[in-house]
């Protein structure tokens, strides 16, 4: 049922302000100003005396308890809202709701709420990426180890990890810009959306009005492939998010220990442990991500309702937009005080790049055997053979030295050249110009 708050989440992650647009008292308010908007639209085409439009608007209000009550008996919300406010009106009853359906109420004040919630997540999203940015200022140049499918590749630099991560959100922020277009529409059209009773006019004016556009074609419903595209572009964020939290909880290891989410004083790690510090808010956003997903899934069920419109969608809405929109604005958030109070051990950075004894530079080494001459698959097995031989003792690049044609083909300078992080570090403005940083 409409007024039931199964749409609301659990307390502990709830986001004030987005909460209040999907409040069941917002909702009804919407409701009726959309109603009072149609009486001015057909008052301005001389269908509804002014003085009865005055009267309306003086008179029209509602009781939420009053409704419940009323729905009780329906079993239908619109029908409950309509009669109470119609109780207020006297004769004066006879002009409201005039020629609309239920959905032109509940999918015009849903376009209004998807428009204003999406609004606050694209704020709030703006907010994260200057974090980012002053992050990826701050790291620019810090060395690092990168590491693929888990395992030490090449020197890497910390900054870039959020170069990498302001991309992705800057493509993920086009994506919730065009959804946010797709879903601030409304309708206005009647039962099964062929204007019977009510012109395009009276819609043009009512949604004007209220900062949304005309669906362009509508049935008893507006198309649910539009939230289907805001729940992508939330679920492709929230993907993102879990991505860089997943990073953080490897680099907090201990055995790694680089970055740490923040510990603020007085914070707990464990009820038995005391020596615990989890990244506990990084695990929490990985959580939500999957909820996120899920809710794309239930979106994308609705699209396909029986003709005209049948009501199999409305159930999981009333649960999946309201959760969607504060989850992902809270993900947000949370990501954003994440970054800003990250913490980095730099040396302990410094010290994993040593621990495969300089086997990072064996790219560097490849290609230089390569450059002298040494055909690819037999520089191949040389780098390999050293690097096996210091596997448990030694460094890599002594154990080159050692060997009897890399002494015979490079010099010492040469040698030192290849072992050097300086050529990752050469070309790194040009990446960051990019993106104007």
């Amino acid at each position: 049922m409409f007024f039931d708050n199964i749409c609301d989440v659990i307390t502990r992650y709830t986001v004030d302000k987005i909460q209040k647009i999907w409040s069941q008292e917002y909702k009804l308010k919407l409701m009726l100003k959309i109603e009072l908007l149609v009486l001015e639209a057909l008052s301005r085409e001389g269908k509804i005396p002014s003085q009865v439009l005055k009267r309306i608007k003086k008179k029209a209000k509602f009781n939420l308890e009053n409704i419940q009550k009323i729905e009780q008996k329906t079993h239908h919300d619109i029908v409950a809202f309509v009669l109470e406010v119609c109780s207020y009106l006297g004769e004066d009853a006879r002009y409201f709701h005039w020629g609309l359906t239920s959905n032109d109420l509940l999918d015009t004040s849903l376009g209004v709420q998807l428009k204003q919630s999406t609004f606050l997540i694209l704020k709030d999203l703006d907010l994260l990426k200057k974090e980012v940015i002053k992050k990826a200022t701050q790291y620019k140049h810090t060395l690092c180890v990168a590491r693929t499918h888990g395992v030490h590749a090449e020197v890497y630099l910390l900054g870039l990890k959020f170069v990498v991560l302001l991309e992705e959100l800057l493509r993920a922020e086009s994506f919730i810009q065009k959804a946010y277009k797709e879903v601030s529409v409304g309708k206005i059209s009647g039962a099964v959306g062929t204007y019977a009773y009510l012109n395009p006019q009276v819609e043009n004016y009512v949604l004007k009005k209220l900062g949304l556009k005309p669906a362009g074609v509508t049935t008893q419903v507006i198309s649910r492939t539009r939230i289907s595209t805001l729940l992508f572009s939330f679920s492709l964020l929230a993907g993102i998010l879990e991505r860089f939290a997943t990073e953080i909880r490897h680099l907090q290891r201990t055995e790694v220990g680089e970055l740490f989410e923040p510990f603020y004083k007085g914070q707990k790690g464990s009820s038995s442990m005391p020596h615990k510090r989890n990244p506990i808010v990084c695990e929490r956003i990985c959580g939500m991500a999957r909820l996120l997903r899920g809710y794309l899934i239930t979106s994308l069920e609705n699209i396909s309702l029986w003709h005209e419109r049948d009501i199999s969608h409305s159930s999981t809405e009333r649960v999946i937009l309201p959760d969607a929109t504060n989850l992902i604005d809270y993900m947000i958030l949370k990501m954003t005080q994440i970054i800003k109070d990250l913490e980095v051990d730099t040396s302990r950075m410094l010290k994993n790049l040593g621990i495969t004894r300089g086997m990072i530079f064996s790219q560097g080494l490849l290609l230089s055997l390569m450059e002298k001459g040494i055909p690819r698959p037999q520089a191949y097995d040389i780098v390999q053979e050293i690097s096996f031989k210091c596997k448990r003792k030694g460094s890599f690049e002594e154990e080159a030295k050692k060997h009897p044609f890399v002494k015979r083909l490079f010099t010492a300078k040469e040698l030192k050249d290849i072992f050097s992080p300086s050529k990752y570090l050469k070309n790194v403005d040009s990446i960051y110009q990019r993106f104007r940083i």
